[in-house]
């Protein structure tokens, strides 16, 4: 599976018990009408993919759902789950795939004589 969207933010390296568990959370904000806050956890050696992102970057992420059961003591069942990534890659922004594009003159920089009056430019057919 993969999630898409923007870096809200990311979070340092933690380092959990005496075996060195290393686990980081970052926030990736998705672009649809409703956007969402999506935090994806990376572990242990995948920690490290993210030091070259920053907030505000566009990316893209593999990710695998996890769930778990938990007995409390009292005998009561739990179910969590969790989003790990175990890729991320950096998406092109619209300003940097525009660089390769001519830039467009502002509507200023035409004449009136460029531009079409609303009778001029009438394709109903009645």
């Amino acid at each position: 599976m993969e999630v898409q969207g923007t870096v809200k933010l990311i979070d340092e390296t933690k380092t959990f018990g005496s075996n060195g568990f290393r686990k980081r959370e970052m926030v990736v904000t998705t672009e649809e009408q409703y956007p969402q806050h999506i935090m994806v956890e990376f572990i242990q050696d995948k920690c490290d993919l993210l030091n070259s992102f920053a907030p505000g970057q566009r990316v893209k992420i593999g990710i695998n759902l996890r769930g778990r059961e938990w007995e409390s003591p009292q005998g009561e069942t739990k179910y969590f789950n969790s989003i790990q990534g175990w890729k991320i890659e950096a998406l092109e922004t619209p300003s940097t795939a525009a660089a390769g594009m001519p830039p467009v003159p502002p509507m200023e920089a035409f004449t009136p004589a460029d531009q079409l009056n609303e009778e001029d430019h009438d394709d109903l057919p009645f």
